[in-house]
């Protein structure tokens, strides 16, 4: 049995709208992310991380070859139960800590609380220095032969260890989609690529699944607003001369930034989003040859420009889960002002009273351009609706009164 000793080092209306902002920017004096630093991107407490991948098989199901080879191998390494047994093949735990662990997973399989391709997320006490870790773990079926198609199936368990359960949490997706990409590899027999691809593959789970978020503030610092303001407003971001791992990571901070696919109108949200993308002068374009990159066609608002300090922050401090959870307060509030703006303009059907305070809302919220535009969208089918927005966006392109 081969084992990783080594730890993977990983790397409201308008009196309360200024103190709800301020409460969702001021989210690392409230959460819980402090002791979840990265060794070799500051100076902080270092954050371990460790990866384990078990062979299940269902005990009704006849075993392969390959299968039994791999239980006679390692037989103390090796849960059995009524209705499955649980077999280490790689581990980048302690030797101490692994049977906890699959102690641990054998009593989650029994309770039927692993489902295939369904990732779980829990907190774990080890025989490791951070002795309580999030866990996530996910059973990855294999298919079932046609001949036995009712039969309890074989599969792999995989396990993330790392930070802490709420933070994890926040990865969920990105997660899910990591496991997902190692499915291919899990089908040579007796795992022969074991070595060379699914260990390896394993072992950077943290990097590629977690830390993009952080490589992103860090490329782009200040120039953070920009990217905000293209994953709010649907604008395609374009990337020159950059490698595919930044392309990735932009691509997958913008993803999560946006927010496409938790409108009621998704269809007319995605015609938006086709059009402007559709139109090329409204791309964003980053330059990566120059440090920092260069930003052509940029937009911003005063909403993503107050958001950029606690971006900063966060990455000052090298905490992803820190920087993940800001990103999740910058949506919600971001859904929470077009629930208003809705609100709003349902009202201002009726009420001439209501159309003044929509217009007064917008100015103060620092994002009108934004939420019009979207909502413009979502109401492209309700004419009064329409004439409403309208009558907005000729609001907003007058000039702010001067404050005295």
């Amino acid at each position: 049995m081969r084992r990783r000793l080594a730890r993977g080092r990983c790397g409201t209306m308008f009196t309360s709208q200024t103190s709800s902002f301020q409460d969702s920017i001021d989210v690392e004096e409230r959460d819980d992310f402090d002791n979840e630093e990265i060794s070799g991107y500051g100076q902080k407490i270092q954050l371990s991380c460790y990866y384990t991948i078990y062979l299940y098989q269902g005990t009704r199901s006849e075993a392969s070859g390959g299968n039994v080879a791999w239980n006679q191998r390692r037989a103390d390494s090796t849960t059995s139960q009524e209705d499955f047994s649980l077999t280490l093949i790689d581990s980048s735990l302690p030797p101490e800590a692994e049977p906890e662990l699959r102690t641990y997973i054998s009593r989650r399989l029994g309770k039927g609380a692993l489902l295939g391709g369904m990732g779980n997320i829990a907190t774990v006490e080890l025989s490791i220095p951070e002795q309580a870790v999030g866990c996530y773990c996910c059973l990855v079926e294999q298919e079932r032969s046609p001949e036995q198609p009712d039969a309890d199936g074989n599969g792999y368990v995989i396990c993330f260890m790392g930070g802490s359960e709420k933070g994890l949490n926040l990865f969920r997706l990105e997660l899910d989609k990591y496991v997902q990409g190692l499915h291919s590899s899990l089908q040579t027999p007796q795992l022969q690529n074991l070595e060379t691809e699914v260990s390896p593959y394993l072992s950077q789970w943290y990097e590629e699944s977690v830390m993009h978020t952080y490589r992103v503030v860090q490329l782009v610092q200040s120039n953070i607003s920009f990217l905000l303001h293209a994953a709010l407003s649907h604008r395609h971001v374009e990337l020159n001369n950059s490698d595919e791992r930044t392309k990735g990571d932009v691509s997958r901070f913008i993803k999560a930034a946006s927010l496409q696919g938790l409108s009621q109108h998704d269809t007319t949200t995605a015609s938006l989003c086709k059009a402007v993308t559709e139109d090329t002068h409204t791309d964003l374009i980053i330059d990566c040859s120059t440090s920092p990159p260069t930003f052509s066609n940029t937009v911003s608002n005063r909403f993503c420009d107050d958001w950029i300090q606690a971006f900063l922050n966060g990455a000052e401090r090298c905490n992803p889960f820190l920087l993940r959870q800001i990103l999740e307060n910058f949506k919600l509030k971001a859904i929470q002002d077009m629930n208003s703006l809705k609100r709003f303009v349902r009202q201002a059907e009726m009420s001439h009273y209501a159309l003044f305070r929509c217009c007064l809302f917008l100015r103060g919220c620092g994002n009108g351009d934004v939420l019009l535009q979207n909502a413009r969208a979502e109401h492209s089918d309700l004419p009064e609706a329409c004439s409403i927005i309208a009558v907005l966006e000729e609001f907003l392109k007058e000039p702010s009164p001067a404050r005295a």
